[in-house]
């Protein structure tokens, strides 16, 4: 499966936006879709998932309530809703495949190529 993130850009804190996660190839159906992040200097970080099966979803405890990660079956594509997007979150952000259900980046083999947002204070 490939995948295209896409709808990153340079924002304002307490902005909001969506990431979209785009698949192509293949369907996500059986797949658990991730979101991480990696900002500048730090390791890349687990931020939410969902099964395409179930729509079964978790967060990382950071970005509880800000975060809502959702797909579109008929678009093939899995979206990050963030809202009072703040300096921290500044990153850039991938969506990740497996079959694995984990929060361990390893284990998803499909990266996309990432989006970089940027939050101005």
């Amino acid at each position: 499966v490939q995948l295209q993130a896409s709808g990153g850009g340079l924002v304002q804190a307490g902005d909001s936006l969506r990431l979209s996660c785009a698949a192509s190839r293949r369907t996500l159906s059986g797949y658990i879709v991730g979101w991480f992040r990696q900002a500048p200097g730090k390791e890349r970080e687990f931020v939410a998932r969902t099964s395409w099966s179930t729509g079964y979803s978790s967060y990382a405890d950071s970005v509880k309530g800000r975060f809502t990660i959702s797909r579109d079956n008929a678009k093939n594509t899995v979206y990050l809703q963030i809202i009072g997007l703040k300096s921290e979150d500044t990153a850039v952000y991938y969506c990740a495949a497996g079959v694995q259900l984990s929060r361990d980046a390893a284990r998803y083999p499909y990266w996309g190529q990432g989006t970089l947002v940027t939050v101005s204070s």
